[in-house]
């Protein structure tokens, strides 16, 4: 009978809630929470037995707590958590060993040593309580975006988010510079009749608690399973040899690209095997300018001419070092392509398929010799129907077409001159 009820979802807490009139229930939903952990640790035995638990809020906002009553608790659970004052609803996200792996990586250091209690199980008049609090986080931030226009303070507030009590709200806020803020809380606490958290976040934050999807397709890094950001510079850029062209590295949030640093180390770990060159290489054939590097295949590319890209000539790196080797010693080396070095294959790219009917070249030239060969065959069946005419003809006892008279062949055969009589 549950499943014939209508749940409503609530984007950015993974849960959905249902409100027929009698009782409110909630219920867990996937697909709309943000910093998503895969349960790899899911049905093996737990090694390390532990009371922790992870609980998610609104967005990305996560803390770890302490189940002191023992309570049976599996993610997906709405519980009433300890907050500071009163208390918050939120849905479990992480139990078991995943948990202190979980608060190893992220670093996290409860608050004087001590965590915060799980209190219970969601109760009906607690999920009410939560729904109503969720109802008035967009008034809010609206009413509050104004108030700070107002005030003309220089700063963006993102986001409001509600304890599950009604008794509290954080505002979370954008400044590009230190903004005195003292008056607004009086204002708002005032105006909103309860108490105020300011959380100031950076452009990354923001775009982790909006989401949306990246250059690539998928889901937001920031959005979907990065819990810190760390520092993104030029330099990643310089390292892969990226082009620095603003619009291409810059996300959503107009920093840089967090997925640059993703394949740093590798590129960087690789650059230390290519030499430094100061000057050209020499060879009998003359100088090689440096053009550029391919990092992972591990070459280097060379032009005979310095200002100008001219009989460009690709070699590995271990090619390149024995060239060094030998100029520094005053000499000069036949080719710059060694004895057991051979120039690669310049390959052009191109669309390649097992199937025929996939190739984008296959109507290039099937029209013309379709065309062609639907001409050749009706140019010989013309030809074997001029060359079977007159043998038809003797059979059936006409006199052929070239010795027949023109007479003949306007009366259909009849004497000449009777057509005349008859007119």
């Amino acid at each position: 009978m549950d499943s014939d009820l209508k749940y409503i979802p609530e984007i950015g807490r993974g849960c959905s809630f249902r409100d027929d009139g009698f009782e409110c229930s909630a219920r867990p939903c996937g697909g709309c929470m943000k910093l998503h952990e895969t349960q790899w640790l899911d049905g093996y035995p737990d090694n390390i037995p532990t009371d922790l638990v992870e609980v998610r809020f609104k967005n990305t906002r996560r803390s770890f707590y302490q189940n002191v009553n023992a309570l049976p608790l599996k993610p997906g659970d709405i519980v009433a958590v300890e907050a500071s004052p009163g208390h918050d609803i939120g849905v479990v996200s992480l139990t078991g060993d995943m948990v202190a792996k979980q608060i190893r990586r992220l670093g996290f250091t409860p608050f004087n040593g001590e965590y915060k209690k799980v209190y219970r199980l969601a109760r009906p008049y607690d999920i009410e309580r939560w729904q109503e609090a969720i109802a008035l986080e967009h008034d809010t931030m609206i009413r509050s975006r104004r108030i700070a226009a107002e005030m003309g303070l220089n700063m963006k507030i993102g986001d409001v988010e509600y304890q599950g009590d009604k008794i509290k709200a954080i505002f979370y806020y954008i400044a590009d510079e230190r903004v005195d803020f003292r008056e607004l809380i009086k204002v708002f606490a005032e105006q909103f009749r309860i108490r105020i958290e300011m959380k100031q976040i950076g452009a990354r934050q923001e775009a982790g608690r909006i989401g949306g999807l990246g250059a690539c397709g998928r889901e937001l890094c920031c959005a979907s399973w990065i819990p810190g950001f760390s520092s993104v510079t030029t330099n990643a850029a310089r390292v892969q040899e990226l082009s620095l062209n603003p619009q291409k590295l810059a996300g959503q949030c107009s920093k840089l690209k967090c997925c640059m640093v993703y394949e740093y180390d590798t590129y960087a770990d690789a650059r230390r095997e290519f030499p430094r060159l100061r000057e050209p290489l020499l060879s009998v054939d003359g100088e090689w300018h440096h053009v550029k590097n391919d990092i992972l295949a591990g070459t280097m590319q060379f032009s005979s001419s310095k200002d100008t890209l001219a009989n460009i000539t690709t070699i590995p790196v271990s090619r390149v070092k024995e060239i060094l080797a030998a100029n520094r010693a005053g000499i000069k080396v036949d080719s710059l392509l060694g004895a057991d070095t051979s120039a690669p294959a310049a390959e052009e790219p191109t669309y390649r398929s097992g199937s025929d009917e996939d190739s984008i070249t296959r109507f290039d030239n099937r029209g013309g010799k379709r065309r062609r060969k639907a001409r050749g065959d009706k140019s010989r069946g013309e030809r074997q129907m001029r060359s079977d005419k007159p043998a038809d003809r003797q059979a059936q006892g006409e006199r052929p077409r070239n010795g027949g008279h023109r007479g003949d062949r306007r009366h259909h055969g009849r004497p000449h001159g009777e057509g005349d009589k008859n007119r």
